[in-house]
């Protein structure tokens, strides 16, 4: 089983912005979901696990080790797919793979060949292995960029917002390869998509202006939210009077109609109707309450 462990994990930047304030999380083997709206800060977070930037305080460790002392040591274990994953123009796959794994270290001819194939079979890549990687599809560059961080074997990998501006189908497939890897290591999924965490992750953290604003087991946030969750179907001009008389976590149009979403112990008034709460109701209630983990 393998551990990461992040404690008291602050980064503020020479400009003054402070991206993480106080961050403390342990995270083990399966899908951790870090959910969070642009600007959250989830991406300094993965920047700073993945030793490609130093926290301004707060300690990192991997398995038992300093990865702040010992970079080299995480680096070593680490697969990375950022936001931005930038291609060779007019490189196949398999020979920017190839080369990519060059670079990991991975020398033995034989050992890389039989690596860089399994890789292209595992991301559904192998039928386009000779076309060029600048010109597949965002749902393929994707796979792609799962398959070069999935190089030397690693037991930590870091995928950031690798959904954004996928089909759903490309989604889909991308959701069941991320499932498939996830089972011998750490994946750590950043996004601002409550669906992915839904679909693939048993534990999750929710980030905001750099805090953490809570953590925990899907199922169990929501069921935390039970009882408090009221729906209604409501004219459209009449959203402001309701925004002002009840706390509405969401709005929602439906078949041209305005759903709200709305926050209370007891019933708002008549009208409404308890629901069941969903992961979106979690993560919206929590943005609104903005309170910080303590530690």
């Amino acid at each position: 089983m393998n551990e990461l462990k992040i404690t008291n994990l602050s980064k503020t930047y020479p400009n003054g912005v402070k991206a993480l304030d106080d961050i403390s999380l342990t995270i083990t083997n399966g899908m951790f979901g870090l959910l969070g709206p642009n600007g959250a800060g989830k991406s300094s977070l993965m920047r700073t696990i993945a030793t490609l930037q130093e926290p301004s305080k707060g300690s990192l460790s991997f398995n038992g080790t300093d990865i702040l002392k010992e970079p080299q040591i995480i680096r070593a274990q680490l697969g990375y797919l950022p936001q931005e994953f930038g291609v060779y123009p007019k490189i196949s796959a398999y020979k920017l793979l190839d080369h990519i794994a060059i670079l990991k270290g991975i020398l033995n001819n034989k050992d890389r060949k039989e690596q860089v194939e399994a890789l292209l079979i595992q991301t559904n890549l192998y039928a386009q292995r000779k076309k060029s990687v600048s010109n597949f599809s965002g749902g393929m560059r994707q796979r792609f960029g799962i398959a070069q961080a999935l190089l030397g074997d690693p037991k930590l990998v870091i995928v950031d917002e690798p959904t954004a501006g996928l089909d759903p189908e490309e989604r889909n497939r991308f959701h069941n390869l991320l499932s498939d890897i996830a089972t011998n290591m750490i994946v750590i999924l950043s996004t601002h998509i409550v669906e992915d965490v839904r679909d693939l992750c048993t534990h999750m953290a929710i980030m905001g202006d750099g805090q953490l604003l809570t953590q925990g087991i899907p199922s169990q946030l929501m069921d935390e939210l039970k009882g408090n969750i009221w729906h209604r179907t409501i004219n459209k001009k009449d959203l402001p009077a309701f925004q002002k008389a009840f706390k509405v976590i969401a709005t929602r149009l439906f078949s041209g109609k305005t759903q709200i979403r709305v926050l209370s112990d007891h019933c708002p008034e008549r009208g409404f109707e308890m629901v069941d709460p969903d992961l979106e109701d979690v993560y919206f209630t929590t943005l609104i309450n903005r309170q910080p983990v303590t530690h």
